[in-house]
């Protein structure tokens, strides 16, 4: 938050305060308030528009609730709490709309979470506990030692492309040759061979997280995922085919959070359908591989993955691979391929049955089994070209990350206030 500073040090300051618009809201806060030992008179009725004209006039609470029930717009309202909300608050925002687009937005604006309402006390307990460790966590310069999280997004224009051969591999040599601690995920929740290439038994973490999204935090993720290695974990399914995939995405949205606070990698196995339903899984991607064969169909759905992805991931690197090509001729050639997807070709990986089926017997990605192997190869280029991709950005380069709501205000108020007068 960057209002100005009132006066008095964090430890002079209430612990919470709740701004609720109703009686039920409120009983469950005093109940858990009281269970701690804070004030139950600190939760106060009016909504966000009470939590403004207060905050205005005093000091805010190191916990702030505010309930967006009667906003009709939740984010325009949020500006005018970051104008009178002060540096280093939590805010935890309640509210009954359940869309995975405005918990995304509110949480870039700077909010530490969002809880739907009605509000049960145990997701309440866990809401303070979460913001008690971001307030006791050690404050670090910004971009100070920050670490560039490389997120990649492995997408096959058609079945049987490659694509998860590719991400698997992938997913591999971050961790096993670069280093890198590794989170892959398989979003082929009734399909995906993430698990089985790797020799692993899927278990139940990622559907249990489709099915209950509050439960994911980083200790869910700990005990979810299944290791491959020491810094390679994956998490996948095989579910029942008499289970369609029922979510609004927000799982999906909360699992990359929690992946880009966990690991230093995040590979994605990105099934072409999810775009679809779930077009934010892209959006914070660093690296999205376009996995495709020389084919008039792949071509076809090439063209209008490229063009989704540059419309929904605007900021991220597409590169193009031309998997399984045969020495022998392919349906298109590489020239006419080019010219229709209207991009080049990134990385054209050649055919090799006999190593696939090595690794398939090994129960080993390609690039372990056979790593001399040219697919190995490839892949390996692949990889450096992904690793070169996400580099952080020089100062004042377009690709350099952009503050939060509340950072631009602050941002925005040091300006004007420093901007010189030009005479008519």
């Amino acid at each position: 938050m960057n209002a100005p500073w009132k006066s008095g040090s964090s430890s002079d300051k209430d612990p919470y305060g709740a701004y609720v618009c109703d009686d039920a809201t409120s009983d469950v806060i005093r109940s858990v308030v009281g269970e701690m030992g804070w004030a139950e008179e600190k939760c106060f009725k009016g909504g966000l528009r009470n939590a403004v004209q207060s905050l205005s006039v005093s000091a805010s609470p190191q916990i702030l609730l505010v309930d967006l029930s009667e906003s009709g717009d939740p984010l325009n309202d949020i500006n005018s709490l970051a104008e009178v909300c002060e540096p280093g608050t939590i805010v935890i925002a309640m509210g009954q709309v359940n869309d995975v687009r405005l918990y995304r937005d509110l949480i870039i604006s700077g909010l530490h979470d969002y809880l739907l309402k009605p509000i049960s006390p145990d997701s309440l307990r866990d809401a303070f506990a979460q913001a008690q460790i971001a307030l006791t966590a050690p404050k670090h310069e910004e971009n100070a030692g920050e670490k560039i999280h490389i997120s990649t997004a492995v997408i096959g224009t058609r079945g049987g492309v490659g694509a998860s051969t590719i991400a698997t591999s992938l997913a591999w040599i971050f961790s096993e040759k670069k280093g890198h601690s590794t989170g892959y995920l398989d979003l082929d929740v009734h399909f995906g061979t993430g698990a089985l290439t790797l020799d692993l038994e899927p278990g139940r973490g990622l559907t249990d997280a489709i099915d209950n999204p509050s439960r994911i935090d980083g200790l869910f993720i700990e005990r979810a995922m299944i290791k491959a290695n020491d810094k390679l974990a994956i998490l996948s399914a095989e579910a029942s085919m008499n289970n369609p995939l029922m979510s609004d995405g927000s799982a999906f949205y909360q699992l990359q959070e929690e992946f880009r606070a966990s690991f230093e990698a995040t590979v994605i196995d990105l099934p072409r359908n999810m775009l679809v339903n779930y077009p934010h899984l892209v959006h914070d991607v660093n690296v999205n591989i376009v996995v495709c064969e020389l084919t008039l169909a792949s071509a076809r759905d090439a063209i209008r993955i490229i063009a989704w992805l540059k419309s929904n991931s605007p900021n991220s690197k597409i590169f193009i691979v031309a998997n399984k090509t045969h020495s022998s001729g392919s349906e298109l050639s590489r020239k006419d391929f080019e010219d229709s997807i209207d991009m080049k070709i990134d990385l054209i990986i050649p055919a090799d049955f006999k190593s696939m089926a090595q690794a398939s017997k090994l129960g080993q990605p390609v690039v372990q089994a056979v790593s001399s192997s040219k697919i190995s190869q490839f892949v390996t280029t692949l990889s450096d070209m992904v690793e070169g991709s996400a580099a952080p950005a020089e100062e004042g380069d377009e690709g350099k990350k952009s503050k939060s709501l509340f950072g631009k205000i602050g941002d925005l108020k040091s300006i004007l206030s420093t901007k010189p007068k030009v005479d008519a």
